[in-house]
């Protein structure tokens, strides 16, 4: 296993391109035959693979997570791990009979953020998505929230709150920031400006890193200045009202949004209309990607965010 930080690195385009792991399953393009196979395998189902050849978050994937002996045996063991490019033009038949490219199918299960997974039972029914990086422990615990069929009772942020009870209401302050909007949190959208809400919680190594990190950015502190942002305890009882006018708690808001990760970032129009949210690992790079789509109004253009991103490349 590595000992990287899998929260720290630096999410510059790679240099080089990814290649896959040679244990990944090459589709001959019908996804009812690999959930055939797989069933005939005795597995739960496939694992579809949304990646990006030169995505620093799909290499942590790949170098982290994918190198645990037990996380990739348990995957092996449980599932036929399917690559798809979210820019490649190969032709896939997803299990609803319909033709779709690579691209297509990732715009279909909005995988905006690489690496994603969206995962099959044995029926060829889609079941659960995972879309960002997430460290070992955490996608550890989603591969068996899936396989053993948990997500037919529950909620994964209730199933991750039974199965590793630490990672939820820590104790300790919050990183205080001069740009928070104090209190009373009164979220509907009045001025005209975007909304940030992040979510974090007390002794959050990754919370921690988001604030010494990007949030400490010229770059970035330039589009946050162009939001009002708010900060919240995920598992506090800090009442406020939220961008669509209901009044509750941070905690039961968090619940609402099925929010398991700290720190997670919900970003809103100036309309109080969700418009992203990034709640998995998030380095520089992908933040200031983020802001700049909201406070250019990105999503005003019909594209999705990468595509989004790629013709602000291109024009560059």
């Amino acid at each position: 296993m590595s000992d990287q930080d899998p929260n720290d690195f630096d999410d510059t385009l790679l240099e080089e391109e990814l290649e896959y792991p040679e244990w990944f399953k090459i589709s001959l393009g019908d996804l009812n035959d690999d959930v055939a196979e797989a069933r005939a395998a005795g597995k739960f189902g496939i694992a579809v693979y949304y990646g990006q050849k030169r995505c620093a978050y799909c290499e942590k994937f790949f170098d982290i997570n994918l190198t645990d002996a037990s996380i990739q045996r348990y995957l092996r063991e449980h599932f036929d791990i399917i690559p798809v490019d979210i820019w490649g033009i190969e032709d896939f038949t997803d299990t609803n009979g319909e033709e779709y490219s690579e691209r297509e199918l990732s715009l279909r299960y909005e995988t905006n953020f690489t690496p994603s997974l969206v995962f099959y039972d044995k029926t060829g029914k889609p079941v659960y998505r995972l879309r960002g990086y997430y460290p070992p422990y955490q996608f550890r615990a989603v591969l068996h929230y899936v396989a053993e069929g948990f997500y037919r009772v529950e909620k994964f942020r209730d199933y991750l709150a039974r199965a590793e009870p630490d990672l939820f209401f820590t104790s300790g302050e919050l990183i205080d920031r001069d740009f928070f909007t104090d209190p009373p949190y009164d979220l509907q959208r009045r001025a005209g400006k975007p909304l940030m809400v992040i979510f974090e919680q007390g002794n959050c190594h990754a919370c921690e890193l988001l604030h010494t990190g990007p949030l400490s950015q010229g770059e970035i502190l330039g589009e946050v200045s162009k939001m009002d942002v708010v900060q919240l305890n995920l598992f506090d009882d800090t009442e406020l009202i939220t961008p669509a006018g209901i009044k509750t708690t941070a905690r039961q808001w968090g619940k609402q949004l099925d929010l398991f990760y700290t720190p997670s970032i919900i970003m809103f129009s100036p309309e109080g209309q969700e418009v992203m949210r990034v709640d998995s690992v998030v380095q520089f790079y992908r933040l200031w990607g983020v802001l700049d789509y909201v406070n250019r109004k990105g999503y005003a253009s019909g594209l999705d965010y990468q595509g989004w991103r790629l013709q602000q490349r291109e024009t560059q």
